[in-house]
């Protein structure tokens, strides 16, 4: 599904050039559950941001279910992001004035998906997700735990490839984190690859494939027994 070989990716100010992936070599399988790992400044969001298309990588190759992704132009990258990627953030990205149905139903509208299969499709994520009682009412009337539930129905409601989830429970209590993750550990036993940035050892062990970076280099990539969310509520 993803393969990274001899990845590296630096930043240029002024005259200083900072390395941040030093030749990164990775792949994930489909139906995969991988935690990728590392103190700040390890290039953990760096590889987030490549994989996510929203960045590009100096030299080496990344390939996506089968397609080469290089030399994109913005056009391009948005149409591949749409297509094979959802997105589920720390701070849960949504729009503040636009009911939970309509913020699920956002990227379906940038597929020029009909209103009426965008509405269907959206409430059925949010059915999915626990939310469908709370389809329009507003984030500002919601928990930190909600908001992320429709953050993650909106990130399935394009049917993608890959979820990639940074610090997705970042924001959250300790309960409510488990809550989060027993939603994202279910929507990978359906077969779906999930790629989670954490700093948090305990929702790593709920996945099942560590991957440790520091210093722009993988040092350590471990399967793992998952641990079951549920089991520490």
């Amino acid at each position: 599904m993803i393969e990274i070989k001899d990845l590296h990716k630096s930043y240029h100010m002024g005259s200083n050039s900072l390395h941040v992936l030093k030749g990164i070599n990775f792949n994930v399988k489909e139906g995969e559950l991988v935690s990728i790992m590392g103190s700040s400044g390890s290039g953990k969001s760096t590889l987030l941001n490549i994989l996510g298309m929203l960045d590009e990588a100096d030299s080496g190759s990344y390939t996506l279910d089968g397609v080469p992704i290089k030399n994109l132009n913005e056009k391009i990258a948005a149409n591949y992001r749409n297509k094979f990627l959802g997105f589920i953030f720390q701070s849960f990205n949504l729009i503040n004035y636009k009911s939970a149905l309509d913020n699920v139903a956002m990227p379906l509208y940038y597929q020029g998906i009909k209103r009426k299969e965008r509405i269907e499709r959206a409430a059925h994520y949010l059915e999915k997700v626990g939310l469908a009682e709370w389809s329009h009412h507003l984030p500002n009337e919601m928990s930190g735990g909600q908001k992320q539930r429709v953050a993650i129905a909106r990130a399935l409601a394009s049917d993608p490839k890959v979820l990639l989830a940074d610090e997705p429970t970042g924001a959250l209590d300790t309960k409510t984190s488990y809550e989060v993750m027993d939603l994202i550990q279910g929507i990978n036993d359906e077969g779906r690859t999930i790629l989670i940035v954490t700093h948090e050892p305990d929702i790593a062990q709920m996945t099942k494939r560590i991957v440790n970076l520091k210093d722009g280099l993988i040092i350590n990539d471990t399967k793992v027994e998952q641990v079951r969310a549920l089991a520490n509520v």
